[in-house]
């Protein structure tokens, strides 16, 4: 079947932003006024198309990210009357809707990685807030352009200038208005579009119907002032467009051309404002998306390694070139079982084809393919160059995988996610639920790489570990609904980890003869401490053979295992750089696994003498609260070992950045509602690791002691 919408045609975007910006209301409007949805669902009814998981209606939040396609052409185009002109004018929108609260950033890290562009969706009264940067500092790892879209401009204490400010003080000094409001709160009745410099607004029940005025005469110096702002940021930017700005002779062609081009190289950001629960300003947005965000063809070919070579090789968005793509999320569906989600890079994957996971080296056969609406799936043949879909039933995916043709073989780099911050306890209530636990837990880690499954090796507990209490408690709900598994579940424990402070070498001599063959391992290792988040690194400093080449894995093996288990408490090392110089083999009694032994043994003691510590995680956390419960919460924050770094107004709410260490932060939600009558709200996430106080290092290595 051929390809029904050209390439240049073709939009792949997310919609991302702070928790309860208005980003799953914005998707829903996009639906319906693309024709996915007969009606609009709503968040604070759970009727929504993309939240459809029950956790996700219940609490009104995005836990997992949602792929959708739909199709738009442009207000400004000519009203099509058949098929074949609406087909023609019609542009292809993949969009990604993501989470706003931060126990699920991973989600964001991976849609970001495979999107070409994006919708940041602000606040109208809140403006930048703390989840706003992070997203938008994920967005710039991965050089997504960008578009913004101030929302709840009907809300009271609603500000456009003042979110518009914030963006540019706080995120990019780039954004510039692309359509002003007409009244703000109650009194937002439409927009101005400053490309077309006319009034528009949006009648019918649910603003189904785009309707242009001419711009009141009362509005006139308004919108003559914001017009002069874009085009004047245009001429700053663009020499060509500078050269028509001073000649007189601009164009609303020239206006979109050079919006496209700037918004393209990163030097623009075009902010749209508009209320998504009023149906107002969402299908002006919709026109910046296909006028303004990429298409595959308008970015650089994405880069691989060549896995045969391991050369650098690039893969151009075509049909006709080789297949190759990345799968960047797995769902586990209760009716068709797994769901991998992948992007297809260059070429053509078809169902029946073979392919090959340079990944893991495996040929698999591709067997039904869907494209995905939410939770619903549109089986189809193939998926294009640049397309987004899912295939159905292959358990072996994984989040990362590359796909691509067996014959011209290429490995796209992978996605990193952080490490757990937060264990807990899981226990299952009956025999029945424990046979069943298992399986399930893989199934959740499969679809999330940042929730992990660790057994304890002293006390024989199951651990289960994420990025948040929020993050633990969906996942130990949804055990209990989609795989029926009853859990008990203990305290959260905070994910210590310990390192050295100073140099030091060790010897680690493992020998053991007991009739017929012995074993005999022998090696002089040195640890060294590396800065934060560095994690590890091992250094083969070996000369002359003095042990073979093919026991140095070996040893790097066992120093990985006694890295894993501590030595002050049980966690895990990290931060260190440990170097093998020296030691001895035997000709006969040498062996793989008694150089491992010598390499474990070798890095407990060198980690002994180097004068380790333990490091806890320190979270980022960002406060609102009204101004006069201040020296309250501050008190507070301080009691938490907290160090405040700022705190500054927002609109008629005071906010408190801070850093914090986790360990403080348990239940910390129902303690600052209970100092603010229920009006303070706190976001919170990982920002790094520091030197545990010595005082509460040794509080945690006697209860690990004790635990033995």
């Amino acid at each position: 079947m051929p390809r029904l919408y050209p390439l240049e045609k073709t939009r792949n975007i997310g919609i991302i932003a702070h928790i309860d910006a208005g980003k799953t209301t914005t998707t829903e409007r996009i639906l319906y006024y693309t024709g996915i949805s007969y009606k609009i669902g709503e968040v604070h009814e759970g009727t929504t198309v993309t939240d459809w998981m029950p956790q996700e209606r219940e609490r009104g939040i995005t836990i997992t990210s949602a792929a959708i396609t739909c199709f738009w052409t442009p207000t400004y185009a000519k009203k099509p009357e058949t098929k074949e002109e609406r087909m023609s004018g019609e542009y292809k929108i993949n969009i990604i809707d993501t989470p706003g609260h931060v126990d699920f950033t991973a989600e964001v890290e991976r849609s970001l990685r495979v999107l070409d562009g994006a919708v940041v969706v602000f606040d109208g009264v809140q403006g930048v807030e703390a989840q706003s940067e992070t997203v938008w500092y994920q967005a710039d790892k991965y050089k997504v352009p960008r578009i913004c879209f101030i929302n709840k401009i009907d809300r009271m204490g609603a500000d456009f200038e003042f979110c518009l400010k914030s963006i540019k003080d706080r995120l990019t000094k780039d954004a510039v208005l692309i359509t002003l409001p007409i009244g703000q709160e109650e009194n937002f009745s439409g927009v101005i579009d400053l490309i077309f410099m006319r009034e528009v607004y949006f009648e019918k029940e649910k603003g189904e119907e785009v309707v242009f005025k001419e711009i009141d005469p009362s509005r006139k110096e308004e919108a003559d002032y914001w017009r002069h702002v874009l085009v004047e940021s245009l001429a700053e930017r663009d020499e060509e467009f500078m050269e028509k700005y001073f000649s007189g002779e601009i164009k609303t062609e020239d206006l979109l051309k050079t919006i496209r081009k700037l918004t393209l190289n990163y030097k623009l950001v075009p902010v749209y404002v508009g209320s998504s629960l009023k149906n107002k300003g969402v299908q002006l947005l919709l026109d910046g998306i296909v006028d303004f965000l990429p298409s595959p063809l308008d970015l650089p070919s994405p880069k691989g390694i060549d896995p045969l070579t391991n050369q650098e090789i690039e893969r151009k968005a075509d049909d006709n070139e080789s297949f190759s793509a990345l799968i960047f999320k797995i769902a586990i569906d209760p009716y068709v079982g797994t769901l991998s989600y992948v992007r297809v890079y260059s070429g053509i994957l078809q169902s029946g084809m073979t392919v090959l996971n340079t990944s893991t080296g495996e040929t698999l056969r591709v067997g039904r393919i869907a494209r995905m609406h939410a939770n619903h799936r549109e089986e189809v043949s193939e998926l294009f160059a640049g397309d987004i879909g899912a295939i159905v039933g292959v358990k072996t995916l994984k989040t990362g995988d590359t796909l691509c043709d067996p014959k011209n073989p290429i490995v796209y780099e992978k996605i990193e996610f952080a490490e757990p911050v937060i264990w807990m306890k899981i226990e299952p209530k009956t025999k029945i639920d424990q046979e069943k636990m298992g399986m399930a837990i893989k199934s959740l880690a499969d679809e999330d790489p940042t929730f992990r499954l660790m057994q304890n090796p002293e006390t024989g507990d199951t651990l289960i570990g994420g990025m948040g209490e929020l993050h633990l408690e969906i996942k130990v709900d949804r055990l209990k609904r989609e795989f029926n598994v009853e859990v008990n579940v203990g305290r959260p424990q905070v994910a210590y980890l310990e390192t050295v402070t100073k140099e030091a070498t060790a010897e680690g001599k493992y020998i053991r003869q007991s009739g017929g063959r012995g074993q005999y391992g022998h090696v002089w290792l040195k640890v060294e401490p590396l800065e934060r988040g560095q994690g590890f690194e091992f250094v083969n400093a070996i000369k002359g053979g003095i042990i073979p080449d093919n026991f140095i894995p070996s040893v790097e093996k066992g120093v990985k295992e006694a890295l894993d288990k501590g030595v002050m408490a049980g966690y895990p090392i990290r931060d260190i750089r440990v170097i093998l110089f020296n030691g001895s083999y035997h000709e006969v009694d040498s062996s793989d696994i008694a150089f491992k032994i010598a390499g474990s043994i070798a890095l407990q003691e060198a980690v002994k003498q180097a004068n380790p510590i333990l490091l806890e995680p320190i979270m980022k956390l960002e406060v609102v609260i009204p101004a006069e419960f201040l020296g309250d919460v501050t008190g507070d924050l301080s009691s938490r070992r907290a160090r405040i770094e700022e705190t500054f107004d927002r609109g008629m709410s005071k906010v408190i950045r801070c850093k914090v260490p986790l360990a403080e932060m348990f239940g910390y939600v129902t303690v600052l509602r209970s100092l603010t009558q229920g009006r303070g709200t706190a976001v919170m996430e990982f920002s790094h690791y520091d030197p545990l106080p010595i005082n509460l290092s040794q509080l945690i290595i006697q209860s690990k002691v004790n635990e033995k």
